[in-house]
């Protein structure tokens, strides 16, 4: 317990927040590229960094990406609050029995969950190990509540690598890694890379399918064996809440905003222009943002049931996207300057001094993990490592989809370290994150060990 004590202090004591580090990975990269970047052969060489920068803030393609991100986010948090998932994760609730199976309750439903949208797992994992708590307080079953809200912490182990990922889904768009690398005024270089990257072969491909099996059976033997060995803990709980909709006194216009007809009727013209706009993307497994946003809306709207049921949930939703709002485009001017400054570019040539096509990955994989404990976004991750990864895998010849999953195996895995997004699952649960920091390192270590794994043999 003392190890888990001195990462809490150590990231409470010394580390800022996210934004104050991406403001100083900003100062930090604009200093670093006046001394070690490119020199214009005319110009100020400072106001060429400026300028480097601010168009990187500013870069329209990354803005509709941090858009995209945002809204996998928010419309994964509506799903979680309409009814008909209320009702699962009650009925889920109902068949724990013992600490054992309640840890299990929790952990699998939130992994398998969370592959298919990261955000929809997030706050259906917090919510179901706050409700597991309460049926249990009830019951007086015997449970570690630590342990069953780090299971509901693990869908975040797992994400990057499942169908709402922001590095697979991204290299699927068309056009997009060419626009990736433009920065880098390289021909040789963009024509080097295809169109896109599908889904096919990161996400959906037969290696990264079989270590996310064998990830989620080894997580669920691990909470099952601690569920049993752990000792219970005293809960105070009060029943949470979900979100009510009250229809008293609707009159005119308001009764619109509950109309079940108008909501099902826009919900089935959204998913009626998905078939027809995606159907082909499908039968391929290729997935995109576009698709998966689209998808969600259309399917958030119906199992809301009405329009203000849905705008509460985004109302509630909302306040999660803060950070990648106002952070993304930070991330993107520190993009902007490395690559027009020539620095990915010598990065690149350290990381493929050192490497060969075998420990690229591994690579990728250590310095991910480090890159995401001081850049905890997916998406802000991939649009500043993403290019050096590119680049480094192309020189070496080291398959691309392997070169991406490789970054977001390393990204997701530290999450169980970093406690940015456990921040929702905390308030929810009423944990403190060393409370729950023994178990989750747990999970990282055993599952990194079997990313590095997957790695090493697909």
């Amino acid at each position: 317990m003392g190890f888990t004590k001195l990462i809490e202090h150590t990231f409470r004591r010394f580390l800022p927040s996210p934004f104050t580090i991406a403001v100083l990975l900003t100062v930090l990269t604009l200093a670093l590229a006046l001394v070690f970047g490119n020199v214009p052969e005319q110009g100020n060489h400072l106001l060429h960094v400026l300028r480097l920068w601010e168009q990187g803030v500013w870069n329209n393609g990354l803005l509709v990406f941090a858009y995209q991100m945002m809204l996998i986010l928010v419309l994964g948090h509506v799903l979680v609050l309409s009814r008909p998932m209320e009702q699962l994760i009650m009925r889920l609730t109902g068949f724990v029995k013992n600490p054992a199976n309640a840890a299990i309750l929790v952990a699998l439903p939130t992994m398998l969950v969370s592959f298919f949208n990261w955000g929809l797992g997030l706050i259906f994992g917090a919510l179901l190990a706050r409700k597991v708590g309460e049926y249990a307080q009830e019951r007086d079953i015997p449970i570690n509540y630590p342990l069953i809200g780090a299971c509901g912490y693990l869908g975040l182990m797992v994400w990057h690598g499942g169908i709402s990922g922001s590095a697979p889904l991204k290299v699927s768009e068309k056009g997009h890694l060419e626009a990736l690398m433009k920065s880098f005024q390289n021909d040789a270089l963009v024509h080097g890379l295809p169109q896109s990257i599908s889904t096919s072969e990161t996400i959906f491909s037969f290696g990264n399918m079989l270590t996310f099996i064998v990830v989620v059976l080894s997580i669920s033997v691990l909470v099952y064996y601690l569920g049993r060995k752990t000792k219970p803990t005293t809960t105070d709980l009060r029943p949470y809440q979900f979100q009510k909709v009250h229809k008293q006194g609707l009159s005119g216009a308001e009764k619109l905003e509950h109309s079940k007809l108008l909501s099902l009727t826009f919900g089935a013209l959204i998913l009626a222009a998905f078939l027809i706009q995606y159907l082909p993307f499908l039968k391929k497994m290729n997935l995109t943002p576009n698709l998966l946003n689209f998808f969600m809306l259309g399917l958030a709207i119906i199992l809301h049931g009405n329009f203000s049921s849905f705008l509460k949930a985004v109302e509630e939703a909302i306040g999660d996207v803060s950070g990648i709002l106002i952070q993304f485009p930070l991330y993107f001017g520190i993009m902007g300057v490395m690559g027009g400054s020539g620095m990915i570019g010598q990065i690149s040539d350290f990381f493929v001094s050192i490497s060969n096509s075998v420990t690229l990955p591994l690579f990728t994989f250590f310095s991910a993990g480090l890159v995401n404990v001081f850049v905890p976004s997916g998406g802000g991750q991939w649009a500043i490592q993403g290019p050096l990864v590119l680049e480094s895998a192309l020189a070496l010849g080291v398959p691309l989809p392997k070169a991406v999953m490789a970054l977001a195996y390393g990204d997701q895995v530290t999450n169980m370290l970093q406690p940015f997004w456990a921040l929702p699952l905390l308030g929810i649960t009423k944990l403190k994150a060393k409370e729950i920091l023994p178990y989750t390192l747990l999970f990282m270590f055993l599952g990194g060990t079997i990313y590095i794994a997957g790695l090493l043999f697909f």
